[in-house]
Formats: structure tokens, sequence, C-alpha cells
């Protein structure tokens, strides 16, 4: 499994609302906050952005990237989201 950051600038709450729910169904996934998760699939980069454009007009920005190298983050949504950062980032 790889770990992704997936960002995404949505201004209808409706869309943005369906996008985070999608996110879940990735069953590995960590919200960073409102605009940027964290999941973990064995599908590419590409995949990951087409497999959900269908719930996006052409406004919205999506942006995702392979995790790996290094993080730091500070007041995440809790204990169990920092640790779910510390084990797959």
């Amino acid at each position: 499994m790889t770990t992704y950051i997936v960002t995404f600038e949505i201004n209808d709450n409706t869309r943005k609302i369906k996008v985070k729910e999608f996110l879940k169904t990735f069953g590995t996934y960590c919200p960073i906050h409102d605009n940027a998760w964290a999941i973990s699939t064995e599908k590419k980069s590409a995949e990951i952005r087409e497999s959900f454009t269908h719930l996006l007009v052409p406004a919205d920005r999506v942006f995702i990237i392979r995790t790996g190298t290094e993080a730091a983050w500070r007041n995440t949504y809790g204990t169990d989201n920092s640790d779910w950062l510390k084990k797959n980032l």
C-alpha cells in the first residue's frame, strides 16, 4: 500500500462532502484538515484522481502526491489521527 496526500479546493460544500465521503471508501484514510486527507491504496495518483473526477466541476482543484520522504505537522484532529499519520506517512 502507498500513502498519498489528497488536497482539494472545492467551493461548493455539497461537492466537498461528496469528495470526503468518496475518500473514505479507500478504507484506510486520515483527515489532515478540511481540505487535505491522507489515503492508502494500491492505486497510482492519476488513478485516484480519475476515480472521483465525476464529482468535480472544472473550477475545482485537486492535488495528489505520494508520501514517504518526510513529514511534520501540528495540531491534528486528535491522537488517533496523529498516530495514523506517524504510522503511514
